[in-house]
């Protein structure tokens, strides 16, 4: 092994057998069984050490494509030239901001650039801090913000399995419409959610304590890719106002055109809609570390009353926003945002065909290519069925060679989030085995 890693090149088990000597084994691999060494990316495709070629569809953080040439030209022209302290001027921080703000709503037009959604999110919950003078903070079942200790403490897919939650943070139901408290056939969910969260800052004002923020991603991703029902966010603004918080809107997974009809997931819940901060991550570098928090002028002026400077050293440095403006080129440029559209809505209209062949598939749902499939061992009573889940992103992985994970509170929804140059024909492949797959278990009996 010692000489393979003179030559800088180890065989897999000897990769694998580093691997767990020396990194934190919290940190799971994918496939741990049997794990995929990837050696070389391009588009959506992956190539392990043999040259075996992998079809990727959970990379959204390679947001315009693996290894994208004008991404990696961006880079190492800037690298060449200059990267320094955020705090020096240079005009690719200001260039990019511009670019970000023509994206968003004019109210949210001040920026605060980071490293990671986990900064991106910290920093959101400091400014709502701030601003409201309050502490206390709606988040919503099932969520997860990010691995600092402040955001396990909003994000209850963690906080369960740890020390429990804070008397400072709130869980609101999510807003499910195919297994929660208020389902499809319910005339007005949007609503009848947002109630839930009006009873929830009720509750916490009987208490004596005050609402700073309500957080929440645009669309739950670990939740089970959930679409929010429509005016859910509208009203449950209105209520967070009222009482004197903020709405926060985390975008680390859902923004910058996945949803194909819109830029930002916040914006499918109409124009009207407006959230008081905005936090983005990961496909906003391309995998780059690149994140950032927009807000408004009011928000960021109570911030900066505080008398305490802020400032990120690499946050926004001259690379990180030459790599997320050539990002901003490569979606318009090859009307990503579109294929999102096109692409996802093909995808969701193949895997919704499969449900009268297999009764396994309780619910198909998503926007652009932001889609889950989830599965169920019984159709009426909705149970989830996670074993098959797995089982059958394993055999999809080794037969397939296809890349999936999943999702969900029961780890049963599979979950598509690939690089927005997914194409037609990958969807069409995706599905045709999933459906094989599928066919081939139940006349097993599985």
């Amino acid at each position: 092994m010692r000489e393979n890693m003179a030559l800088g090149k180890l065989r897999k088990e000897e990769t694998l057998v580093l691997r767990k000597k020396l990194i934190g084994q919290s940190c799971r691999l994918f496939y741990s069984e049997d794990p995929v060494k990837i050696v070389k990316a391009r588009g959506q495709f992956l190539f392990d050490e043999n040259g075996k070629r992998y079809l990727d569809c959970i990379s959204n953080v390679q947001h315009v494509g693996h290894c994208h040439p004008s991404i990696t030209k961006a880079a190492s022209a800037q690298m060449d030239l200059l990267n320094t302290n955020a705090r020096f001027l240079h005009d690719n921080i200001v260039m990019y901001a511009a670019r970000l703000a023509a994206t968003l709503p004019e109210k949210l037009c001040v920026f605060y650039f980071v490293n990671s959604g986990s900064e991106a999110n910290d920093l959101a919950l400091r400014l709502a801090h701030q601003y409201t003078q309050h502490e206390d903070v709606i988040v919503l079942d099932h969520a997860y913000h990010g691995h600092l200790m402040s955001l396990i403490d909003i994000s209850p897919y963690k906080f369960r399995k740890l020390a429990g939650q804070k008397e400072w943070v709130h869980v609101a139901p999510l807003p499910d419409t195919y297994r929660g408290l208020y389902r499809e056939d319910h005339p007005n969910p949007g609503q009848a959610y947002a109630d839930t969260v009006k009873d929830l800052i009720e509750e916490v004002h009987r208490d004596g304590r005050k609402i700073s923020a309500f957080f929440a991603e645009s669309l739950p991703s670990v939740g089970g890719q959930i679409i929010l029902p429509q005016g859910y966010s509208t009203k449950v603004a209105e209520y967070v106002r009222s009482a004197g918080g903020v709405f926060v809107a985390d975008e680390v997974q859902t923004g910058f055109g996945r949803v194909g009809s819109h830029f930002w997931a916040f914006q499918l819940q109409g124009q009207g809609f407006c959230p008081d901060i905005v936090t983005m991550g990961k496909p906003m570098g391309n995998g780059h570390p690149l994140a950032c928090v927009a807000t408004t002028v009011e928000i960021a002026g109570a911030f900066t009353a505080n008398g305490v400077e802020y400032f990120n050293t690499c946050g926004g440095n001259p690379v990180s926003c030459a790599i997320g403006l050539a990002v901003l080129d490569v979606i318009e440029e090859e009307d990503l945002q579109g294929n999102a559209t096109r692409v996802g809505a093909h995808l969701k209209d193949l895997l919704i065909k499969l449900q009268p062949r297999h009764q396994i598939i309780g619910d198909v749902r998503g926007v652009g290519l932001f889609v889950g499939l989830e599965l169920v061992t019984d159709r009426e009573q909705r149970t989830p069925a996670t074993e098959t889940a797995a089982l059958v992103v394993k055999r999809l992985k080794e037969e397939d060679n296809i890349c999936v994970s999943t999702d969900g509170p029961w780890e049963s929804v599979l979950k598509f989030k690939p690089p927005m140059c997914f194409s037609m024909d990958d969807a069409e492949l995706t599905v045709k085995c999933i459906d094989r797959i599928l066919t081939d278990m139940e006349a097993s009996g599985i």
